[in-house]
């Protein structure tokens, strides 16, 4: 199996081509750096410019099946300019992608695709799963009903699709995980607000494996790529400081400074979201890391 990967330097994309080499899956990955271009037996690196519509279209030569992660971070301050830039490298890159397997003769059966959990509106008492479908009108849920439709012209050309909304992505080598523990191994850490919203976590193994196993059985349609369990932000940061052995027992950082700070951005702290993993479960999937101590001890200790 060959399978072409968008967004393949990132966390979660180093992630999916180390677990593909591994199981014997080769990979063909677009980047827009072409200094970033290597061939080997079993990773071929393409050329791509999705601002400009540019694309080598040897990168689907032989290919069965698209990881499609691209996109520009959300982690970066929400400036109105910005806040373009997050919506137009999603469509951007989605629509080159889809124009592209129109114009030629290709092999691909199936497109995975990246989408989030910010989709659903913030909440403290809902529970959601996939049928979910009352979105609000917040810039995250915004981004991500763009982000799902574009995607969804894929199965114009009779390629299943599916799309695997994310949760925050606990990792040891970059994302949220290292910057919320940074203040609390100088014994600074606090929740932020009431620290009463719900996250929805899910360790980079899972995640990785998750693609994968949506990829081998051809599943379609939405997955929640979260964990089975959920915490507070409370509960969360508490975990971390216990996991580091730090002190944890400053108060809790208000909303208005944060959004003074961050600006727009501050809702990725503040807003919560408990959703639900029970349908890739049904589906079979395995999560090695339920829940959130072991996760910590694994990538932190």
């Amino acid at each position: 199996m060959r399978v072409l990967i968008t967004g393949a330097t990132g966390l979660i994309g180093q992630e999916i081509v180390k677990l593909c080499l591994a199981n014997d899956i080769a990979v063909n990955y677009l980047t827009t750096s072409k200094s970033k271009i290597n061939q080997s037996e079993k990773t071929q690196g393409f050329y791509w410019n999705p601002k400009q519509q540019e694309i080598d279209l040897d990168c689907f030569k032989d290919v069965d099946a698209i990881i499609h992660l691209a996109g520009a971070t959300i982690s970066k301050r929400w400036t109105s300019t910005y806040k373009k830039e997050i919506i137009s490298s999603r469509k951007e890159t989605t629509q080159l992608l889809v124009h592209s397997l129109k114009t030629i003769d290709h092999t691909v059966k199936q497109v995975i695709s990246a989408s989030a959990i910010g989709v659903y509106p913030d909440s403290l008492i809902n529970y959601y799963d996939e049928t979910f479908k009352n979105f609000d009108d917040s810039f995250l849920s915004h981004v991500v009903q763009v982000w799902e439709d574009e995607v969804d012209a894929f199965s114009k050309l009779n390629i299943t699709v599916s799309k695997i909304r994310i949760g925050l992505v606990l990792s040891n080598k970059g994302g949220v995980l290292m910057e919320m523990a940074k203040p609390i191994k100088f014994g600074l850490g606090a929740a932020f607000g009431t620290g009463e919203q719900w996250q929805s976590w899910i360790h980079i193994t899972d995640l990785g494996q998750l693609f994968l196993y949506v990829l081998k059985y051809r599943l379609e349609g939405v997955y929640n790529g979260v964990a089975p369990s959920h915490v507070t932000n409370q509960e969360f940061t508490k975990t971390i400081a216990m996991t580091l052995e730090k002190p944890f027992f400053l108060p809790n950082i208000p909303r208005f400074f944060m959004k003074l700070i961050l600006g727009d951005m501050h809702t990725l702290l503040f807003d919560s979201q408990r959703v639900s993993s029970k349908k890739i479960e049904d589906k079979g999937f395995y999560f090695e890391y339920h829940h959130l101590q072991p996760a910590l001890e694994n990538l932190l200790k």
